[in-house]
C-alpha cells in the first residue's frame, strides 16, 4: 500500500503543486502559523484561530495524515492531545517566513505586524535564497529551472 507522500508524487508533476494540495488552504497556513509560535492544543489553536471545531479537526488530522505534525496525548480521561510539528513540519519555516516577508513587503501598509528576530541576538531576520556552491544571494531574476531526477515528463 502506498503512503499519501507516494500518492502525491505520482497525481504531480510539480513540487508546488503537491506543496498547495497538501498545506495550500489559509486555514491549515494559519494552523502551522500557530504551531511554530507554541500553541499545542485543540482548545487553543481554535481559540486563537477563530475557527470551527471541525475544520481545526480536519485540518489537523490532514497534518498528521502527511507526518506534517503529530498528536502527543497531554491527559486520558478524557483523551487530549498536543500538536507537535515534525522534522519534515519545520522544514516548513523558510516557506512561511517567506510568506510572511512577502505580505511585509506588499500588504502590511503601516509597516509588518510581527518581526522575526534571531533568539540568540534579538537581529532582524532577512530571508534570502543563496547559492550553497558560492554561497552569493540569488535575485529572483537570475534563477534557473532544469529538469530534476523526479520529473516524469515535461509539461
Amino acid at each position: 500500500m502506498q503512503n499519501k507522500t507516494e500518492q502525491d508524487r505520482q497525481k504531480f508533476d510539480c513540487s508546488i503543486a503537491a506543496t498547495l494540495d497538501t498545506i495550500g488552504d489559509r486555514w491549515t497556513l494559519l494552523i502551522l502559523r500557530d504551531l511554530f509560535k507554541g500553541v499545542r492544543r485543540f482548545e487553543d489553536l481554535q481559540k486563537n484561530l477563530g475557527i470551527a471545531r471541525n475544520l481545526l479537526s480536519d485540518r489537523l488530522n490532514k497534518l498528521v495524515g502527511h507526518d506534517i505534525v503529530v498528536r502527543i496525548p497531554y491527559q486520558h480521561r478524557p483523551t487530549r492531545h498536543d500538536y507537535r510539528l515534525t522534522s519534515k513540519g519545520l522544514d516548513l519555516s523558510p516557506s512561511l517566513v517567506a510568506l510572511m516577508h512577502w505580505g511585509d513587503t506588499w500588504c502590511a501598509t503601516e509597516g509588518p505586524p510581527t518581526v522575526l528576530v534571531h533568539g540568540e541576538c534579538d537581529t532582524p531576520l532577512q530571508h534570502s535564497v543563496s547559492c550553497p556552491s558560492c554561497a552569493q544571494t540569488v535575485p529572483p531574476k537570475k534563477i534557473r529551472s532544469k529538469s530534476g531526477p523526479g520529473r516524469r515528463h515535461h509539461l
